[in-house]
């Protein structure tokens, strides 16, 4: 049975004994402390509009690390051409993460509690966007989650072609000559593995999370 965790705890169940699923626990609220507890551990909230609020460490987890970083000659071309700029519009980055989502009719986990609290945790200064421009104009990015020398990836859109490849590799760059380990990439895609991310068993990014906060 997936445990239900208290509105006055921020403890979690050990995420190395989460269902086959990854599902560590339901329950709980979206209180940035408890948020940030959360990827302490390894785990995140992913969820639609009708579940209890979920939490998750999959199995095998889908880790970048700046070494492995593919980059495409149209890639290439593309990082010249836009221009990307990070932490200047977090609000309207997350937002246009769900807004795709929802126009390429796919279910989305970004609603609007989500938002709102992922913009506190931005203010707290544990979260932060790449934001890819052209001419002026947003047309990709991502957010995520700072957490000891690890960058957690939420989510990402693009509204011209390689926009979000764009804000990824800037985002990378910047990441390693700050001295970040490596970007968890949550739950294994197509599209990042095309880009070098790689799969890990789950008890291994455990230990590396652990490494990464210990620094």
């Amino acid at each position: 049975m997936i445990p239900q965790i208290s509105k006055f705890s921020h403890i979690f169940p050990n995420p190395r004994e989460a269902s086959k699923e990854g599902l560590v626990a339901w329950g709980g609220d979206l209180n940035p402390n408890r948020i940030l507890s959360a990827y302490r551990q390894g785990i995140f909230p992913w969820y639609n509009d009708n579940d209890p609020i979920l939490w998750w460490s999959p199995d095998p987890r889908l880790v970048l690390y700046f070494d492995d970083i593919k980059i495409s000659k149209s890639l290439q071309k593309n990082l010249k051409r836009y221009e990307v700029r990070f932490d200047t519009n977090f609000a309207e980055v997350i937002k246009k993460c769900r807004d795709v989502r929802v126009l390429q009719n796919e279910n989305t986990w970004i609603l609007e509690d989500v938002i709102e609290k992922y913009i506190d945790i931005h203010e707290m200064g544990f979260a932060m966007s790449a934001e890819t421009y052209y001419e002026g104009e947003l047309i990709g990015g991502l957010y995520g989650i700072l957490m000891g020398r690890v960058f957690c990836g939420e989510s990402m859109f693009a509204l011209k072609s390689d926009a979000s490849k764009v804000a990824l590799v800037r985002l990378a760059q910047k990441l390693e000559n700050e001295g970040y380990d490596f970007i968890d990439c949550q739950v294994p895609s197509n599209h990042l593995k095309s880009m070098g991310a790689r799969e890990v068993r789950r008890d291994k990014f455990l230990n590396m999370l652990e490494r990464g906060l210990g620094r």
